[in-house]
């Protein structure tokens, strides 16, 4: 079975129809939703709307920092941009889409797969995996062979060999990489909604739980669309566009 890995949607309606018009080309037989479903983008109710589907329909989905932030008010770390997003956006959502959010896990686990939205050793305190030593201290924290976690919003996997060696790579979309079976693997999928690693194209990944192989894709989409939209909703130009460079 193929799990599509989606995570920082950002309220970005363009970019996660077409990952999902994406995956189920693939032939992806379950979603695994890592979080930040809202903030940032302009389409926060539609959004929360169809992960909220998703998940009755067995989706796997877990709470993000900026769904946390919507329902308990901005996080003082965060930048004026973010925070101006956030204070919208809960203006945008009803009762039961607030309660939704709320509802979510901070994590969740499925046989040998472990998913989490920031970090495997301190989920609630939103810290980021911005390398090998914050990978290695997350691998440690779960006997999990695979985590998969967003947040951090460009494309990386790092693994763990049995005797302690750790590696990380970046890595080329629409190549399939064996994670073999002696080592523990850490893979961040990147943003669907937001990335910024230079390359505009929605971010996801696909694991084949059968041959154990992952698959980084990207997607293209429509950018204009989705920075029309956060014009339209008053929030900063910024915001409209990070999504045309991906920086």
């Amino acid at each position: 079975m193929k799990i599509a890995l989606i995570t920082d949607l950002h309220a970005n309606r363009e970019a996660f129809s077409a990952v999902l018009d994406h995956a189920e080309s693939q032939h992806a037989g379950q979603y695994a939703l890592l979080g930040d479903f809202v903030g940032y983008g302009g389409d926060p109710a539609w959004v929360v709307n169809r992960v909220r589907q998703m998940v009755a329909d067995g989706a796997i989905a877990v709470m993000g920092n900026h769904d946390s932030a919507v329902l308990e008010g901005p996080l003082p770390s965060m930048r004026d941009d973010a925070r101006a997003a956030v204070l919208w956006t809960r203006a945008q959502l009803n009762a039961e889409q607030l309660a939704f959010l709320a509802a979510l896990p901070m994590s969740q686990t499925q046989e040998d797969r472990l998913y989490v939205h920031a970090n495997a050793y301190d989920p609630r305190a939103w810290e980021y995996i911005q390398g090998r030593l914050e990978a290695m201290r997350s691998l440690h924290a779960t006997e999990c062979r695979y985590t998969f976690c967003g947040h951090m919003h460009e494309p990386m996997l790092y693994h763990l060999s049995g005797t302690g060696k750790a590696g990380d790579f970046k890595p080329v979309p629409g190549m399939s990489i064996p994670l073999l079976p002696n080592r523990q693997w850490l893979a961040i999928p990147g943003s669907c909604g937001q990335p910024r690693d230079g390359n505009p194209a929605a971010c996801y990944a696909l694991f084949d739980t059968v041959s154990h192989e992952l698959c980084f894709q990207r997607v293209p989409y429509d950018h204009d669309g989705a920075a029309a939209r956060i014009r339209a909703a008053g929030l900063p130009e910024r915001l409209a566009q990070r999504l045309l460079t991906g920086d």
